[in-house]
């Protein structure tokens, strides 16, 4: 099943956004919003209006590929990814070192490989909830990985319907990494900009370090939040607009 796309803007330069695990629309739009030129902002089956994805579709390799060819449609030269979104084209940067002029790596969840059992475990109770059917437990859990405080609106209402299509990704996407070797980033043209977060259990920091470590040309910005998507979103806006501009 083909992922979906909207794009916003025009005019060049074209940049792709690929979102995360579980992402609702509005979520998945907010790495693109102030970007110059044209920005494209992908859904990935099981997400948005895209078609639920077929058996066995969770792999980075599965997704690298969807990514692939939106952005060889549209003619995208730069690239934003967030989490899942970023691992995927972490792998098209290896497969493909020269793609990309420019690539924004957000919140990296692995490089070379799998997510800590921490972290896993955190996925499977989400899984679990979404194989019971139990909305309740599902939005008390989305919740707990929120920072307090933050004005979310109905976001964790929104995020718990958009994880009930996805139990297989839930499960098997988190004991996967994008690459074999992150010395097959050594190679990649791209100029990157990595960002992390020093709370956030489900992207360490030490992940975003590494994935900046790997690249002949990044540079690495973490933030002090748990959540800096939701808690720095101007800062995290500026970073992305001066890079891609």
């Amino acid at each position: 099943m083909a992922p979906r796309w909207a794009t916003h803007g025009r005019g060049g330069p074209v940049t792709l956004v690929v979102h995360g695990l579980g992402a609702t629309e509005g979520e998945a739009r907010i790495p693109a919003s102030g970007l110059p030129g044209t920005r494209v902002v992908v859904m990935l089956p099981g997400h948005g209006e895209a078609p639920d994805a077929p058996s066995g579709y969770w792999n980075y390799s599965s997704i690298a590929a969807d990514v692939l060819a939106v952005a060889d449609e549209v003619g995208a030269t730069r690239a934003v990814g967030v989490s899942m979104g970023s691992g995927a084209l972490t792998r098209i940067a290896a497969e493909h070192p020269d793609r990309f002029e420019r690539l924004a790596l957000l919140l990296p969840a692995a490089l070379d490989r799998p997510r800590s059992i921490a972290a896993n475990w955190s996925f499977e109770r989400l899984a679990d909830a979404v194989a019971a059917g139990d909305g309740a437990q599902l939005r008390k859990l989305v919740a707990e990985d929120l920072p307090p405080g933050a004005e979310l609106g109905d976001y964790v209402e929104q995020r718990a319907t958009a994880l009930l299509r996805l139990e297989d990704a839930l499960r098997e996407l988190p004991e996967q990494a994008p690459l074999a070797d992150a010395s097959a980033l050594s190679s990649a043209n791209s100029d990157v900009l990595v960002v992390g977060a020093t709370d956030d259990p489900l992207h360490p920091a030490e992940v975003a370090k590494s994935v900046a470590a790997a690249f002949a040309r990044a540079r690495l910005e973490i933030f002090p939040s748990p959540a800096p998507m939701l808690t720095h979103r101007r800062e995290l806006r500026r970073l992305l607009v001066d890079f891609l501009a």
